[in-house]
């Protein structure tokens, strides 16, 4: 696995060396940290007057998922994030044209176990693609805050190319979005929901653990082996992540191996265009797609429950 720092390399070809599992950081731009600005002013709003990164030692656990409850969703949805992240993207030397990304996601790692379930799950060592991601899908990654080896993000580089037992077999993206997606909330204690992990031990090391400067991305593949870093430092770790994948790739059948996902559905029909606005196309999804659409038709795409 190669590490491309500040990489002046074409999208094209860096592609390409993401799908073989290299990592890419790019250099903050002014969308990306428009990006973090944004989160920051939402999570200072929220949590006044308490700084955001300490802010868990001045709630409750059930205030502050109350509070994590509330303010996530509204971030995913604020308009601004849907002309910040083409922006990121043209700044980032991609084909607009092209590219097709999903909803960005305010994530959070509280210090010393304090909330690890539901709005602020702590990640066990998983791949995307056994959550019904497709192969050609890449995750971009990036602080709100500075983060530190005690709690950012760390990959598991041997399993890229290695097989690892698992439960994907048990996951359908349809069916999760019609039982466990909205319950995230009430998670609080303990989080029940079924999802895929190892079902042998996984060698955590050799990790790497890349920190990145607030609002520069981390780009990386769907299929590389990655988890939440245990945060033992002092503070909450805010983080904002979404996921894109290339028309063309997909038409192509281009992407990383499948080294062992085997859930079932797709993730694709939450992409939408960078420049329209519009969902994939119905036929590229379908090569993607399989029989469990008719099963769970009601639920292909997440709709948050009214209110």
């Amino acid at each position: 696995m190669n590490i491309h720092m500040a990489s002046e390399l074409a999208d094209d070809r860096r592609r390409v060396a993401l799908y073989q599992g290299d990592l890419f950081v790019l250099q903050p731009s002014p969308a990306s940290l428009a990006l973090a600005d944004l989160a920051r002013e939402m999570l200072e709003e929220a949590f006044a007057p308490h700084e955001p990164e300490r802010a868990q030692y001045h709630f409750s656990v059930d205030a502050y998922a109350a509070i994590l409850a509330s303010l996530k969703p509204t971030f995913i949805h604020h308009p601004s994030c849907k002309e910040l992240i083409p922006s990121l993207l043209a700044e980032a030397g991609c084909s607009l044209d092209e590219v097709y990304y999903d909803v960005p996601r305010l994530r959070s790692a509280t210090a010393h176990e304090y909330l690890t379930s539901g709005v602020a799950y702590a990640f066990h060592p998983h791949r995307d693609t056994w959550y019904s991601a497709p192969l050609a899908q890449l995750n971009w990654w990036l602080p709100v805050y500075p983060i530190e080896p005690d709690n950012g993000l760390a990959f598991h580089p041997r399993y890229f190319e290695e097989t690892v037992a698992n439960s994907s077999s048990t996951y359908n993206y349809y069916r999760w979005n019609a039982v466990n997606r909205g319950s995230a909330a009430s998670m609080v204690g303990a989080d029940t929901r079924e999802q895929p992990k190892p079902l042998d031990e996984i060698e955590l090391d050799p990790q790497v653990r890349v920190i990145s400067p607030v609002g520069s991305p981390i780009v990386f593949s769907a299929a590389h082996l990655h988890s939440s870093v245990p945060n033992t430092s002092a503070v909450t770790r805010f983080s904002i992540d979404f996921r894109t994948v290339n028309l063309s790739d997909l038409k192509s059948g281009a992407g990383a191996a499948n080294m062992d996902a085997a859930c079932t559905g797709t993730t694709l029909r939450d992409f939408r265009s960078c420049t329209t606005g519009e969902q994939l196309p119905l036929e590229v999804i379908g090569m993607y797609d399989d029989d469990s659409a008719l099963e769970f038709v009601e639920t292909l795409v997440y709709t948050p429950p009214a209110g």
